[in-house]
């Protein structure tokens, strides 16, 4: 089973990108389920996304407490969340940043495989807006091969955004060819 912990910020898409990945799973015929983690807060503040992806029937309904990938869709959450707190032993940390991996590990202690890719950038070209949900995803599946096929992401993007599905879709395929993965040390 795939146990998915998204750290963004209120706006900023992690609970739409929980609710893709699973929609996409599902398409696949596999189990899965998505649910946010928060309360009253506003826009801007920070939230908790979890997903699930398994090939068998889900039974379990608490938060994810040891997720095997992690996804922090806002680099600023660094400063206040330890977000590999749990992260099971051989699981990635997929990082919004444009800076060096080792410059990461060092300024905030991630061992764990680490996962880069500047969304910033690449949403605010393709998208025209700094919003990095789907641009991330597209980097956990670079990242996480087999989790879920990507043309099922594909769809389930096209499906969800309608008009400006082809602007995510642009930003999501090209996050998969510029993410850098650097192995656990």
């Amino acid at each position: 089973m795939h146990e998915v912990r998204f750290h963004g910020r209120g706006g900023q898409g992690a609970v739409t990108s929980a609710e893709l990945l699973a929609h996409a799973a599902i398409a696949e015929g596999k189990s899965a389920q998505a649910f946010p983690s928060f309360g009253p807060e506003r826009r801007g503040a920070p939230v908790i996304a979890f997903a699930r992806v398994s090939d068998q029937a889900i039974r379990n309904r608490t938060a994810i407490q040891k997720p095997s990938l992690v996804i922090v869709l806002d680099p600023s959450l660094l400063r206040l969340v330890k977000v590999d707190q749990g992260l099971q032993p051989g699981g990635t940390v997929v990082l919004n940043t444009g800076r060096d991996p080792d410059a990461i590990r060092k300024d905030f202690g991630i061992q764990a495989r680490l996962a880069t890719v500047d969304a910033n950038h690449i949403a605010r070209e393709e998208i025209g807006r700094v919003i990095t949900n789907t641009t991330m995803l597209g980097a956990a599946t670079a990242a996480v091969a087999g989790m879920v096929q990507t043309q099922l992401l594909i769809e389930a993007l096209d499906e969800r955004f309608g008009r400006i599905a082809a602007r995510n879709i642009k930003a999501f395929t090209r996050a998969q060819t510029e993410t850098r993965i650097v192995e656990a040390v």
